[in-house]
């Protein structure tokens, strides 16, 4: 059975929480690093956007603990690793990238709370996956390409 078949439970749903909040810490740091490395005048007002994302992300961090600790489950306190670069480009590629990712896979959490019936925590979601649009949107733009439309994860 691959992970797309696998039956959606409880416990299923916290696993995938889990990886979310891997993916918000992994964020969280991402973000602070990039807003002080980054150099160069072209890239000063998106650093500044950079440390509002860390944030944001943080608090993402805080809203999918809860609903973890809500649904029976521990969240995690590990975050997935973070690649690093001396280019600015490089930067906000990545997070570009980590963006595109959690907005897939936050798009599939949204129907897999649906689901099971867990409608309040499908709604936080939805609230996330706003500031996250966001975030794809300011680093697309920072970056002068068209945002990338990510689709759904399986």
């Amino acid at each position: 059975m691959s992970k797309a078949e696998t039956p959606m439970t409880r416990e299923r749903l916290i696993d995938l929480l889990n990886e979310d909040l891997s993916r918000e810490f992994q964020a969280v740091i991402a973000y602070v690093n990039y807003s002080q490395v980054l150099k160069g005048a072209a890239y000063m007002n998106i650093a500044a956007e950079l440390a509002v994302h860390a944030t944001e992300e943080l608090a993402h961090a805080i809203i999918l603990s809860n609903q973890i600790d809500y649904l029976g489950g521990m969240p995690t306190t590990v975050p997935l690793p973070v690649k690093t670069s001396e280019k600015a480009e490089d930067m906000l590629r990545f997070d570009l990238e980590a963006e595109n990712e959690t907005i897939r896979n936050y798009r599939r959490r949204v129907k897999q709370c649906d689901e099971l019936g867990e409608f309040a925590t499908a709604e936080q979601i939805r609230q996330i996956l706003i500031q996250e649009q966001d975030h794809q949107i300011s680093l697309a733009t920072a970056l002068g390409i068209d945002v990338p439309n990510v689709g759904i994860a399986d």
